[in-house]
């Protein structure tokens, strides 16, 4: 089989006859291992071998310095394909699909081995550039250290290290920080400090001025609540105070030793005391609404120690505290979110209003509609009925209201009972084990847990945008809408007060305790140095007790001043923290009384 014009014009002439091999000896062939016998045998006989017209010099256009090598082996390598395709007698006898993909995998392998060659020609060609500008990079920065022309072998040493010290350090950032909010790179916790999580939350002043004059046992409210024991925590809840997300916090996000156990779809969750199947908080998603519907203080009072106890026997019924906890919301925006609630169709009439053991008659509680709710009543209707409950409806639920007749108006006049009634709600909130305000989240988590000694899960959240936010009202109509509720306005400034005061209170006391604590700890370390330093004074005086008097005759003098300034400035800072606590107690402590307490502080830190 004859090859092709072209492919005969680019053998050219016939090489020199190869070299025989020794008789005896096996064959070689001088192609790759890859290709077949028969093609190296024939790619050996071929007239015109591009071996031979290599030889003489590289290609046009090359220069000698160039290795030209790589490339003589590609093309003999795809001169002995083409002739072992051509030439082949083998080849011929194979069936046809076989010899075309034997052919369609030499090709393949060829360009392959072609781009690969390429391949690292042009990596090779881009890593001598490269080694170039960063040489010349490098001479800009350090100067005399390198040269552009020239990098001696410790310049080429440090220059790989920054290069890949750079890299390193990108992959890291790269696994720490995969996202592009990376704690990382957030400069503004160097900057600036890490915030309080108690500030104002309602965005006011952070320096509150008091205006009510309460005593210490009014601020220091702290319950000796055991959860194993008999006691019970009431709680009682208000409508629209953000009492059902409080009511959630106390049953799901409180660290209990046996925590409650809620049900996927049920409200109620069940809050045993550990140990016992008995519960220890009486609420909504406890107990559910055992005394009615948001039942108020009058009837809480009378209906929880007979629901909790009564079937037991009084005789074995035990002697336990009720500790009522409670939510209060800024007057009008409860308002606001009661009107909103009722037009979306709430009625609370599963509401009982027991007062004295009767609910009230129809004369004493007239209703403010008719038919099945109120359901799309405007905010003008709304506040023009004179028997709503939603006027001063906190002062109502927190107060007795058998101090007033119940709900029978004739009983006293009106401004006697909304006195009355005042006072009573403020008394029963002040002696409460507790209550929070819904304008302050964190503060009112922080009292809870200082006040019952149990510590929530996850923080609580304040929520600034609620339904009643969303309403637009004017200044007349909110004036109109605090006059309805004169009195939840009054009691809202009272009990606001008194709660930021109680919280100012533990932080202070906290902070007190804290000192206190640093106080003994700087004593305790101040003992130790003492005694360490009068017992390697003694094992010295033991072992030589001549010399050490000869070389230094004033060293008791000297450990005893030591000591005598040591307890002088710690009985004297205990003085002064004791002025600041009592100015007006006399202090008739001296050196020597101070001496035998911090002594005696010593030996109990030991």
């Amino acid at each position: 089989m004859a090859l092709p014009a072209c492919a005969a014009r680019a053998l050219g002439p016939p090489p020199p006859p190869p070299l025989q091999p020794e008789q005896g000896a096996p064959a070689r062939t001088t192609c790759p291992r890859r290709h077949s016998r028969a093609a190296a045998e024939l790619a050996a006989s071929l007239s015109g071998s591009v071996a031979a017209s290599v030889r003489v010099g590289p290609p046009r256009g090359v220069s000698h310095r160039f290795n030209s090598q790589p490339l003589q082996d590609e093309s003999l390598k795809a001169c002995s394909s083409l002739a072992g395709a051509v030439r082949a007698p083998l080849f011929a006898l194979l069936p046809r699909g076989r010899r075309r993909r034997m052919h369609d995998f030499r090709r393949r392998w060829d360009l392959g081995s072609l781009c690969r060659a390429l391949l690292t020609r042009g990596l090779a060609a881009l890593g001598h550039s490269l080694k170039h500008v960063l040489s010349a990079i490098f001479s800009k920065i350090f100067g005399p250290l390198a040269s552009v022309g020239n990098m001696d072998e410790k310049s080429n040493k440090l220059l790989l290290a920054l290069v890949m010290l750079f890299l390193f350090a990108v992959i890291v950032l790269q696994y720490v920080c995969p996202g592009t909010e990376c704690q990382l790179l957030r400069l503004q916790a160097f900057s600036s400090p890490v915030p309080d999580p108690y500030r104002s939350e309602d965005e006011s002043s952070a320096r509150f001025v008091p205006r009510y004059n309460f005593s210490r046992g009014d601020l220091l409210r702290k319950v000796d609540f055991d959860i194993k024991g008999d006691d019970l925590i009431v709680f009682l809840h208000i409508q629209k105070t953000g009492g059902t997300t409080f009511g959630r916090h106390l049953v799901r996000n409180i660290q209990l030793e046996q925590p409650c156990e809620c049900r996927v779809g049920q409200k109620k969750c069940t809050c045993h005391r550990p140990g016992k199947r008995e519960t220890w908080l009486f609420s909504r998603f406890s107990t559910g609404w055992s005394c009615g519907l948001h039942a108020d203080w009058t009837e809480l009072t009378s209906c929880v120690p007979a629901v909790v106890d009564g079937k037991r026997d009084a005789r074995l019924r035990p002697s336990r505290n009720f500790h009522y906890i409670t939510i209060l919301r800024d007057p009008v925006s409860r308002y606001l979110s009661e009107w909103r609630h009722v037009q979306r169709g709430a009625t609370w009439k599963a509401s009982l209003h027991v007062c004295d053991g009767r609910p009230p008659t129809s004369e004493e509680l007239p209703s403010c509609y008719t038919g099945d709710d109120w359901s799309g009543c405007p905010l003008k209707e709304f506040m023009d009925c004179p028997y709503n409950l939603a006027n001063n409806r906190q002062v109502r639920m927190l107060s007795d209201l058998t101090l007033v007749g119940c709900y029978n108006l004739s009983v006293m006049p009106e401004k006697q009972r909304n006195k009355v009634l005042l006072e009573s709600a403020k008394s029963n909130l002040k002696h409460m084990a507790f209550f929070g305000l819904t304008e302050f989240q964190r503060k009112t988590q922080y009292l809870f847990e200082k006040t019952f000694n149990m510590n929530f899960i996850s923080p609580f959240t304040q929520y600034n945008t609620t339904r009643a936010s969303s309403v637009e009202i004017n200044g007349e109509i909110q004036k109109l809408i605090e006059g309805l509720n004169f009195l939840d306005m009054e009691l809202y400034s009272y009990a606001k007060d008194l709660f930021l005061q109680r919280y100012q209170f533990m932080r202070q006391k906290e902070h007190q305790e804290a000192r206190r604590k640093r106080q003994e700890q700087r004593k305790f370390l101040k003992g130790r140095f003492l005694q360490t330093h009068f017992q390697s004074q003694g094992q010295g005086q033991s072992r030589n007790p001549g010399q050490n008097q000869n070389q230094n005759p004033n060293q008791n003098n000297v450990t005893h001043n030591l000591m005598q300034n040591l307890t002088q400035s710690s009985s004297q800072k205990e003085n002064r923290v004791r002025q600041k606590q009592s100015p007006g107690q006399e202090q008739s402590d001296n050196p020597t009384n101070g001496t035998h307490d911090y002594i005696g502080s010593v030996e109990k830190w030991r």
